[in-house]
């Protein structure tokens, strides 16, 4: 155990609370109140682009499980180990209320399902996911506050004064560790790259917000620039970081991840000024002056 410096942040303690039986978890909470978020910003923006705003809930009921499975699928293939490892318990691989849900198997097959509901509404889906990628960049600065009662996903050690206080976690009882007095354990004071990443996140959807309002961006590319966007900020918080990871050539795997869906952004953002494009080419072919 380590002192830790004077910190402006405190860590919670605990991130689950009893109602009689049933946990309730700091962490389920976040991700649940981000999910709220993005749909009702998406209904609005739906409406703005001429669909009904209830088609935000009936989409999102395909898209939300997908994402939920998404991200959790993500995690665990990329840390096998507290599962399949020594020592790891398979089973735990669905316990999601413990954390670990990765945002780029969350918003990949989250798509998938995206595009399954709209079909099934007869909505396009390029229209749904430039809807809601505001709203998705604004449910993942609230679902980072997660990691943050969870007490994980913390940066290098820090004496700044927003220096972030963490303690010895339990994480399947949800509580911090506590020594022979009761007191919790501090491991130490670390950047508090959760807040970062929430500060970018918040940053990225009003970014994108202003930019289809005040650009004429074709169908698809506000999407796309949210993929561009979240993983320039998400390189940089990963390399900040502390905790435990697996590497690929010395790097983190969600570094190399984050280049990759930085390039897939600029692909989307370049495909869909095409696509449009050719659209409107061939409806001019269609009905020549």
């Amino acid at each position: 155990m380590t002192r830790a410096l004077p910190a402006f942040i405190p860590s919670p303690t605990t991130g689950v609370w009893h109602l009689g039986p049933f946990p309730i978890r700091a962490y389920a909470l976040c991700i649940l109140a981000g999910i709220v978020v993005a749909v009702w910003i998406t209904g609005r923006r739906l409406v703005d682009r001429g669909h009904p705003r209830e088609l935000a809930i009936d989409i999102s009921a395909w898209a939300v499980p997908f994402g939920i499975v998404g991200g959790r699928l993500y995690h665990v293939i990329t840390t096998p180990q507290p599962y399949f490892g020594q020592g790891g318990h398979p089973i735990r691989a669905f316990y999601i209320w413990e954390g670990g849900l990765g945002i780029w198997g969350a918003v990949a097959l989250g798509a998938v399902g995206a595009w399954i509901g709209a079909r099934r509404q007869g909505v396009s889906f390029l229209d749904f996911i430039d809807a809601a990628a505001p709203g998705v960049a604004l449910a993942q600065a609230l679902g980072r506050w997660g990691n943050w009662f969870n007490n994980e996903l913390y940066g290098r050690p820090t004496t700044l004064p927003w220096g972030l206080t963490i303690h010895e976690w339990d994480q399947s009882a949800g509580h911090a560790v506590r020594d022979a007095a009761g007191h919790p354990i501090v491991l130490g004071t670390f950047h508090p790259t959760f807040l970062y990443e929430s500060l970018w996140c918040l940053l990225l959807a009003l970014v994108l917000v202003l930019a289809d309002r005040r650009f004429a961006l074709r169908r698809g590319q506000v999407f796309g620039l949210y993929v561009v966007g979240y993983p320039l900020g998400r390189v940089v918080f990963e390399l900040m970081r502390s905790d435990e990871a697996n590497h690929i050539l010395g790097l983190r795997v969600n570094v190399w991840t984050s280049i990759v869906v930085f390039l897939l952004g600029l692909v989307i953002v370049w495909r869909s000024r095409r696509h449009d494009v050719a659209v409107a080419d061939h409806a001019a072919s269609q009905h020549p002056e």
